[in-house]
């Protein structure tokens, strides 16, 4: 399975991009507000890969950050939303905004995505609920104090996934703000991440 490729930008392509690894193309669905931050990167880019297995090919998933991935499984685990759809509505909506979108019940907001009529709109909402509580809401709106966000970039990135790896929040968070307060706010996301291990381990 392929979890990450490093490459650059070849060409775009209807719902997607090809995306050149020394010099093989790997053609990989993606969000058009990933294709818009990949035409943005002077020089290589990672891209976090979501491979699907089917029974008459294999798709390529790609995302420009691990929050996106993460919506894009929760997504695909509504009743009705396969990968096309996902993409759609992560098109339309940042995972924030998204789940600011939920946690306000705006089946309105929702329809706004390509794809997503009525009664999606109302599963959305319901199946989505406890996820969007869990996710830092947009820049200007006010947190309640149990939501303890991530901070933004890199940072939110690794506290994510740490998440995935089986860690809980405040510990990811703990380790991530304070591996970054030693490497830095420029540090890479892969340093980060390795770096917040150790201090897991610890």
């Amino acid at each position: 399975m392929i979890g990450k490729l490093t490459g650059k930008l070849d060409a775009l392509v209807e719902g997607g991009c090809i995306f050149d690894v020394n010099g093989v193309g790997y053609l990989l669905s993606c969000s058009t507000k990933t294709l818009d931050r990949l035409r943005d990167v002077q020089g290589q880019a990672a891209m976090l890969v979501e491979t699907q297995v089917r029974q008459d090919a294999i798709v390529l998933v790609g995302f420009g950050s691990a929050a996106e991935r993460d919506t894009f499984r929760k997504l695909t685990s509504v009743q009705g939303v396969g990968t096309k759809l996902a993409l759609d509505i992560l098109s339309a909506f940042a995972p924030e905004d998204l789940a600011e979108a939920v946690r306000r019940a705006d089946r309105a907001g929702l329809r706004q995505a390509n794809g997503v009529g009525a009664k999606l709109a109302d599963r959305l909402v319901t199946e989505l609920r406890d996820w969007a509580g869990g996710i830092q809401p947009p820049s200007g709106i006010a947190a309640g104090p149990a939501t303890a966000a991530p901070p933004p970039g890199a940072a939110a990135d690794a506290v994510s996934a740490l998440i995935n790896l089986g860690w809980k929040r405040p510990e990811a968070q703990a380790a991530v703000n304070r591996a970054q307060s030693r490497l830095g706010e420029e540090v890479a996301l892969e340093a980060l991440i390795r770096d917040s291990l150790k201090e897991l381990a610890r």
